[in-house]
């Protein structure tokens, strides 16, 4: 009876024997001699890793079998990660006749946007405190008038007043600049 690593020492052996035409064999296979020397890689990682409880009888065709079963994998994980890339295409455009849109705003939408958004945040920190932090609840954190309220400490009415003089001095402000 061999040892574990003896038995994966003369697989090794196999391998080396039969890189060259292992790399071929998968080369026809996949149309990419790339594609075939990345997996005959592959291949040596797990049978440098591989424990074995005996020797294995026909060494080519274990390497060959091997060879198979991780270009197969390959070949479902690509199709995989091929349905999720459409799946996702396919969320985010539209294709009419020929013509494919997309509801993504443009670069310069995009920048325009953070810039509109900087100008904002830059005018909310001009805000007296109090007004300030009734609006931040009320429209960034999402609070109600009334839980706002709670939250401050204050009457609705108060917070009401609060969120009128927010708006007013940021329109002032934003006037032109958005």
């Amino acid at each position: 009876m061999q040892t574990a690593a003896t038995a994966r020492d003369q697989l090794l052996a196999a391998y080396l024997d039969k890189r060259g035409d292992l790399i071929r064999f998968l080369t026809a296979r996949l149309g990419s001699a790339a594609a075939a020397e990345d997996l005959v890689q592959d291949l040596y990682v797990r049978l440098a890793t591989i424990e074995l409880a005996d020797a294995v009888e026909n060494p080519s065709a274990f390497l060959y079998r091997a060879a198979i079963n991780l270009m197969l994998d390959r070949s479902r994980g690509q199709r995989r990660s091929d349905r999720r890339e459409q799946a996702w295409q396919d969320s985010r455009h539209v294709t009419v006749g020929a013509v494919t849109t997309t509801d993504e705003p443009t670069p310069e939408a995009q920048v325009s946007a953070r810039q509109r958004l900087r100008l904002l945040v830059e005018a909310v920190e001009t805000l007296p405190p109090k007004t300030r932090r009734a609006f931040e609840l009320h429209k960034f954190e999402g609070l109600s008038q009334v839980e706002t309220a709670a939250r401050l400490g204050v009457t609705r009415k108060t917070v009401e007043k609060q969120l009128a003089a927010a708006l007013k001095q940021l329109a002032i402000k934003l006037a032109g600049r958005l």
